[in-house]
């Protein structure tokens, strides 16, 4: 199963990208062909109809590829004010707009339909950005994702993660798994693999 793995977050030491780094180490070994994505590579810009209409950005389609290549995807999203922030909506207003004239992504939803989603946050709160999930939750279910009902929060962050990066509860890893176990099973089974 070919598994995408992303953080909505490009800050240096953000915890979604640690968290991000550990689920695709994870799925890796549970046998997923994992591709783990940083958007910092991707030069998106804000999302703009009249900059579209000169032509999407270079970047944008080979992240829009991306995207479509992959039945599976994790996505770590940190909370600002209690929702998703613009960087990850951005991307995903990018992700799924239509490319005019493109034989397979003139439709907007080609990227997106029937992806099997798992959302994991992690936040320095107590909360773990769980209110992040809740609002990114309708935004995938609109563009005809198939959100797993498994997701997970990680709280505390700052004090989850060892100097190495890893998680340093078990029952963190545990959680996370269940994520990963749950979007590649629901996957394979959508996609008849």
């Amino acid at each position: 199963m070919k598994l995408l793995v992303f953080a909505g977050s490009t800050r240096q030491n953000s915890w979604n990208r640690k968290l991000a780094k550990v689920a695709a180490a994870m799925a890796r070994a549970s046998g997923a062909e994992v591709t783990h994505l940083e958007l910092a590579d991707f030069d998106i810009p804000m999302y703009n109809a009249d900059l579209e209409a000169r032509g999407t950005p270079p970047d944008v389609t080979k992240l829009k590829h991306i995207t479509y290549e992959h039945p599976a995807w994790i996505i770590c999203t940190p909370e600002y004010n209690a929702s998703y922030p613009a960087l990850l909506k951005n991307a995903i207003d990018w992700i799924s707009s239509p490319i005019k004239g493109d034989p397979v992504l003139s439709d907007g939803f080609r990227s997106t339909r029937g992806k099997v989603v798992g959302i994991l946050s992690a936040s320095p709160g107590a909360l773990g950005g769980l209110r992040s999930q809740s609002h990114l939750a309708p935004l995938l279910l609109n563009l005809h994702c198939w959100v797993a009902p498994q997701n997970f929060a990680l709280g505390r962050a700052a004090d989850a993660f060892d100097a190495a990066g890893e998680l340093t509860q078990e029952a963190a890893r545990k959680s996370v798994q269940a994520v990963i176990d749950q979007t590649l099973w629901a996957a394979s089974r959508f996609h008849g693999l």
